[in-house]
C-alpha cells in the first residue's frame, strides 16, 4: 500500500494549485483525477479573465499547463476514481477504483458539476455556443442573441450580465412564475433587452459546428418550435461532487463540504478547496487561491503532527 504525505482528490484549478504548493514544499503528493485535468475549466473555449493572459487562453491549454507545472515539482497524477476515504489513528486511506493508498493529510477538490438539461446536441455543442457561465463566455456574444434557461437567481443574474454584450436575451422557464428574488425579477422584467418565454422547455440544441437554434416545447399546449439563437446559457443549478464523502466529513443541506475560514473540514487533517466547498466563488482565480490556502494549511497540519 503506497504511502505519501498528501493526497489531493480532484484535478481542477484548486486541486492542481494545491498540488503545486505541496510539491514545492517537498511534500510527497499524489493527485487523483478521474477524467481530464482542469475540471470544468477544460470545457471552456477561451478563458479571458485569468490574470496574466491579456489575449486569453483556451481552457484545455491552461489546464494542461497547470498539470505540467505541478508535475514539474514532483506531483504524481493518477487517473483513478476515488471511491471511499477512511480515517486511521494516523492518517487516512484512500480507496480508488484500482488501488488503496495512505496519506497523512487530504485535500478535497472535486468541485461541482453544472446541471445539464440532458437534451440532444447539448453536450456536443458545449463550448460552441452552449455555456454554463456567463461571466466566462458572455463577451463572445457581443452583438448576438442568446437564450438563458432557468428561473432562479443565477439565471436572472447571469441574464442581466449578458445584456452587456448581447442584443437580446430570452429567458426560457418551465413554469409561469420565477423563483428568483423579487429585486432580480423587477430588474429583469424591466430590462429592454430581456424577454421571457413561459411554460417552456428546451428539447434539443440545434447546430453543426456551433449553436444555431433550440427546439422549444410549450408544456401547456405541447407545441414544438425551433427558436433561432446564437447561444444558450444554462443555469438550472450545480451539484457538488461529494457522493463519495457521505458520512466522512460534514456537508451542508446541498451537499457542499463545510469548512472554517482556514479551509479545515470537520475532520482534522482534511481540507477542502474550490467549488466543492460551501460558499466558494465559482471562478478559476478563486479556486486557485483556495488551492494555495488549503496546501499551506495541510503543510502546517503535517508539521504539527
Amino acid at each position: 500500500m503506497p504511502d505519501t504525505d498528501v493526497i489531493i482528490i480532484g484535478g481542477g484549478g484548486s486541486g492542481l494549485t494545491a498540488a503545486l504548493y505541496t510539491s514545492r514544499a517537498n511534500l510527497n503528493t499524489i493527485l487523483f483525477e478521474k477524467l481530464t485535468p482542469g475540471g470544468q475549466i477544460a470545457l471552456t473555449d477561451v478563458v479571458e479573465n485569468y490574470p496574466g493572459f491579456p489575449e486569453g487562453v483556451t481552457g484545455p491549454e491552461i489546464s494542461m499547463k497547470m498539470e505540467e507545472q505541478a508535475k514539474k515539482y514532483g506531483t504524481q497524477v493518477v487517473y483513478e476514481e476515488v471511491k471511499t476515504l477512511t480515517k486511521l489513528d494516523k492518517g487516512f486511506t484512500v480507496q480508488t477504483s484500482s488501488n488503496t493508498y495512505k496519506a497523512g493529510a487530504l485535500i478535497l477538490a472535486t468541485g461541482a458539476s453544472f446541471r445539464m438539461i440532458g437534451v440532444p446536441g447539448e453536450r456536443e455543442l458545449t463550448g460552441k455556443g452552449v455555456s454554463y457561465c456567463a461571466t466566462c463566455d458572455g463577451a463572445f456574444f457581443k452583438g448576438k442573441e442568446v437564450v438563458v434557461v432557468g428561473g432562479g437567481d443565477s439565471a436572472l443574474q447571469e441574464g442581466l450580465f449578458l445584456t452587456r454584450f448581447a442584443t437580446k436575451v430570452t429567458v426560457i422557464h418551465r413554469r409561469d412564475k420565477l423563483r428568483a428574488s423579487p429585486i432580480l425579477q423587477d430588474r429583469a422584467k424591466s430590462h429592454e433587452k430581456i424577454k421571457f418565454i413561459w411554460d417552456t422547455v428546451v428539447e434539443k440544441v440545434i447546430g453543426e459546428k456551433k449553436v444555431e437554434a433550440v427546439a422549444l416545447k410549450n408544456l401547456k399546449t405541447g407545441a414544438v418550435e425551433n427558436f433561432k439563437t446564437d447561444g444558450i446559457f444554462v443555469f438550472i443549478g450545480h451539484d457538488p461532487n461529494t457522493a463519495f464523502l457521505k458520512g466522512f466529513v460534514a456537508v451542508d443541506e446541498k451537499g457542499y463540504v463545510v469548512t472554517d475560514p482556514f479551509l479545515k473540514t470537520s475532520v482534522p487533517g482534511v481540507f477542502a478547496a474550490g467549488e466543492i466547498r460551501a460558499g466558494a466563488v465559482k471562478q478559476l482565480v478563486a479556486a486557485a487561491g483556495e488551492g494555495c490556502e488549503a496546501a499551506l494549511a495541510a503543510q502546517a497540519f503535517l508539521e504539527d503532527h
